[in-house]
């Protein structure tokens, strides 16, 4: 029996945030498989300097441009945050907020 080459077998969650943490040098970065274990799809939170100034947009093309090989093996790419390190900042403490009241 023939085992499946590295190709076959989809993108790992590692290589997903190791292209991120290279190319956007991400302050906070969660990167979730949703796709079960097969590597075809993840949901995506990252935090980078390198966002300041852009629209939500140019952001989205950033994250899936720095992933340019591995999205020819996902299929679905979820980016549920793209934020600047202000904008985390902010959240974070919205968020301590609504949970101290």
């Amino acid at each position: 029996m023939a085992t499946a080459s590295r190709e076959e077998m989809g993108v790992t969650k590692e290589q997903v945030e190791s292209s991120l943490t290279s190319k956007l040098n991400p302050s906070h970065l969660e990167v979730i498989d949703t796709s079960g274990g097969c590597g075809a799809s993840f949901a995506i939170e990252i935090v980078s300097e390198q966002f300041e100034g852009k629209r939500l947009l140019e952001r989205h093309r950033m994250v899936n441009g720095a992933l340019q090989e591995e999205m020819k093996q996902i299929h679905a790419l979820s980016i549920k945050k793209a934020l600047t390190p202000e904008q985390w900042k902010q959240q974070q403490e919205t968020e301590k907020s609504k949970s101290d009241a």
